[in-house]
């Protein structure tokens, strides 16, 4: 019914907190009760119910209190940025080598954001400045990043690129970047790619036979 020190799980009837999922890392915070404080260090999501794993800081916390939860906005807009960035990446990508390219996993995090894809070779110096360039160009332009609910028909029919893998509802969400991304997407984002400020690509490697892997950050 209560807890005054140690690591718990804590459960909140709503939360701004993002859930691990989609290859983007979950949030990290702070959840507090006057000067009750827990120190929030992942959140993860099983069957749409969010778990904050978090560590008492001080005070005690009880089953039914009323708490205020603050994510760390700073962590958030890096992982925003990464994660926007992915999706011009994936465009970039596609623009560059061919529409062959598809996503076959994504990491996004504060720090970088690290993209497999589908390629039958390593990538010449020309490939990897051509995208590197293209996504900078993007991001110069000032595209603005709109998110919005729909069906998953209409979002096929809208061109919209789903992610390897994932398993989808009848509703989904679309994530626009001007007319260079469109792609499904249950993540965080900036709202104009002119906010990812520089995008960079780290390294270009292999992961599997016919996968290659870009790491890039901004």
């Amino acid at each position: 019914p209560e807890i005054a020190e140690g690591e718990c799980t804590v459960v909140l009837d709503r939360t701004p907190f993002y859930g691990e999922g989609g290859g983007q890392v979950g949030d990290t915070g702070v959840i507090s009760a006057g000067d009750a404080r827990l120190a929030v260090q992942d959140t993860k999501k099983t069957d749409g119910v969010y778990l904050h794993i978090c560590t008492v800081k001080n005070g005690i916390f009880r089953v039914g209190d009323k708490v205020n939860a603050a994510i760390d906005a700073d962590r958030r807009a890096a992982i925003a940025r990464n994660h926007s960035a992915a999706h011009l990446l994936q465009a970039a990508l596609r623009t560059v080598l061919g529409t062959h390219v598809e996503q076959a996993g994504s990491f996004v995090d504060a720090e970088k954001c690290r993209f497999d894809f589908t390629h039958f070779a390593a990538m010449t110096k020309e490939e990897l400045e051509k995208t590197e360039a293209l996504v900078n160009a993007e991001i110069l332009a000032g595209l603005p990043v709109t998110m919005t609910e729909t069906e998953l028909e209409k979002a096929k029919k809208m061109g919209a690129m789903a992610l390897f893998g994932e398993k989808y509802g009848k509703m989904v969400r679309v994530v626009r970047m001007g007319d260079f991304s469109i792609e499904f997407c249950g993540g965080t984002h900036i709202d104009n790619t002119a906010r990812i400020g520089l995008f960079k690509i780290v390294s270009e490697t292999s992961v599997a036979a016919g996968v290659r892997r870009v790491e890039a950050t901004t």
